[in-house]
């Protein structure tokens, strides 16, 4: 499931480090290329709001084979893409289908023993942020080799290999809700009235995401500005540097098993704030931007994994839809803070990307604080 999980997730971040090349091919502005990965994540929010909620009240291993089979084709529509409308459009479709990962996820902790999902969902969530760094990794030393549209083409063909493991693999898994689609949207506003702590959560994770999409939506286009003009390798790279962040979601996973307040939550987010007076300060050297992503991949990991594990437990026969309510959130703050950060970037500069990153991320220091003045931690 983690691998999986990765690499269905990869998806939704090929593109970042290649926009410089995707803008040469169509003569983009940085403005335009900035609604790439904003299109991603408004689409994953829609896929999540409208698509994620059926692996409550359908059987969840055809639901997770389907939605890999479509991801394929909607990768195959960016890799033909004639035009920047178009690939602007396509990517919003790789969004809508890329929601595998939020349905192996429950599926994870609906399978995982009580005392022991926060581990498991930690160990799933370890992928999946590995796959997010790996992909940037990977698009950056195959897009260059071989043209950016050969990177979607095997993303491609990884789908739909995935389509049979998968299928081979995964366990059957009955419905556990005969909601109607319908009854299961409406649905989705009572766990928004009826559970704070979902609130809490999810205007969290919003924060924190939309800080971190801030910094990998203009990290290449800043890159490729510095004097020495460093290519989509380069950014590509820094996707491996920071994986060491995601070593710790197991770690994270199992604190979270043991106590349930929301001290690592503040912990997390405080590391991020730091990654951004890292990348403020010394962004202008590559071990600078390498100290800051270190951090800034190990806060927001942190922060998810401490968020899903409290999420999770609230009610276990809901879980895709409470994970439906969060993650919407999430990818609708990781959306708003892409396109906060490409337009900080083309205004003013590396400096006004470090400004949006660092105060979305001190915002979710003073909601946590705010919280905790309303009520004790729970």
């Amino acid at each position: 499931m983690a691998a999986a999980a990765g690499l269905s997730v990869a998806n939704l971040y090929y593109h970042q480090p290649l926009l410089g090349e995707i803008g040469r091919t169509f003569q983009a502005s940085d403005r335009a290329l900035g609604l790439i990965p904003a299109f991603s994540q408004v689409g994953y929010a829609l896929g999540l709001l409208f698509i994620v909620p059926l692996g409550d009240s359908l059987e969840r291993r055809r639901t997770i084979v389907v939605m890999t089979a479509l991801v394929s084709l909607a990768l195959m529509a960016v890799a033909l893409a004639p035009n920047m409308p178009w690939m602007v459009i396509a990517s919003g479709v790789v969004g809508v289908t890329t929601v595998v990962p939020q349905l192996l996820v429950p599926l994870a902790a609906h399978l995982a023993p009580e005392t022991q999902r926060g581990r498991v969902v930690g160990t799933v969530m370890s992928g999946l942020l590995i796959g997010i760094l790996l992909s940037r990794t990977a698009a950056g030393l195959l897009g260059v080799r071989f043209g950016w549209r050969a990177m979607f083409w095997i993303a491609a063909a990884l789908m739909l290999l995935l389509v049979v493991v998968l299928r081979l693999t995964l366990p059957s898994q009955a419905a556990s809700s005969t909601l109607p689609y319908p009854a299961l949207l409406r649905s989705l506003g009572s766990l928004v009235r009826e559970e704070p702590l979902l609130r809490l959560h999810s205007l969290l994770g919003a924060l924190t995401f939309g800080s971190f999409s801030a910094f990998w939506a203009t990290l290449a286009l800043y890159l490729q500005s510095m004097p020495e003009h460093y290519g989509p390798q380069v950014a590509g790279l820094f996707g491996v540097v920071g994986v060491a962040g995601a070593v710790a979601a197991p770690l994270v996973g199992r604190y979270a098993d043991v106590r349930g307040d929301r001290r690592i939550n503040m912990l997390a987010v405080g590391v991020l704030f730091l990654s951004f007076i890292v990348l403020g300060l010394l962004g202008h050297s590559l071990w600078g931007i390498g100290l800051g992503v270190i951090l800034l991949d190990l806060g927001a990991q942190a922060n998810q994994i401490a968020n899903q594990a409290r999420v999770y437990a609230l009610r276990p026969e809901a879980r895709n839809r409470l994970n439906t309510v969060y993650m919407v959130t999430y990818f609708a703050g990781g959306a708003s803070g892409a396109w906060l950060g490409s337009m900080a970037w083309s205004h003013w500069g590396w400096i006004g990307v470090c400004v949006v990153g660092g105060g979305m991320a001190l915002t979710g220091l003073l909601v946590l604080g705010f919280a905790g003045l309303r009520r004790p931690a729970a």
